[in-house]
């Protein structure tokens, strides 16, 4: 059955309402379409996912998105270093195509959703990302900038980022401890 067909066109006494909450009001026992809300091609969905979680990102599902990526990376750093290959190989397998069929499966239900066929809603991060600035993130941008351009500009030898990336880590850690102590107060 095609989506389309079920796609309840909202006529004058049924005018279509959203609340304050922004949530559609609902008309003869179901919810009308937002029109504001486009379809997404589940063929398209599963083509992005080759290169995993770009898919579920082009649904809406950001946050999961990133994480198939961290898993498909963590998975592939584990086989580069040799250990535990016959156990991550065939995981990072199953992985792959798991991913492509949950990339077509949300983006049908994704349609479902804004047809008002599913009692679901659609993903609750569906707006993109907001960029307003970072401070943190603004200052790793631009130091690694400046190690780039010294690097292939200047010769200065970045031998040294190999044995002290881990500062890194230990510095993020700290101000996540910083920010969370911060919030409790």
């Amino acid at each position: 059955m095609n989506n389309q067909q079920n796609y309840q066109q909202p006529d004058a006494a049924h005018e279509q309402q959203y609340n304050k909450a922004g949530d559609p009001v609902f008309a003869a026992g179901r919810k009308v379409r937002n029109p504001n809300l486009p379809y997404k091609s589940a063929a398209l969905a599963t083509w992005l996912s080759l290169f995993p979680g770009l898919g579920q990102t082009y649904v809406g599902y950001y946050q999961l998105g990133f994480m198939y990526v961290v898993v498909m990376a963590l998975c592939i750093t584990v086989l580069s270093l040799g250990i535990l290959g016959p156990f991550i190989g065939p995981m990072l397998a199953f992985f792959w195509i798991f991913n492509l069929i949950d990339a077509n499966r949300r983006a049908h239900h994704f349609n479902r959703s804004i047809d008002g066929m599913t009692e679901d809603d659609v993903p609750p991060d569906f707006e993109m990302p907001n960029l307003k600035g970072s401070l943190p993130l603004g200052i790793i941008l631009m130091v690694v900038g400046v190690l780039i351009l010294l690097d292939l500009n200047f010769n200065v030898s970045m031998a040294w980022v190999e044995d002290w990336w881990p500062v890194l880590l230990v510095g993020f850690g700290g101000w996540l401890v910083f920010k969370s102590r911060k919030t409790q107060d």
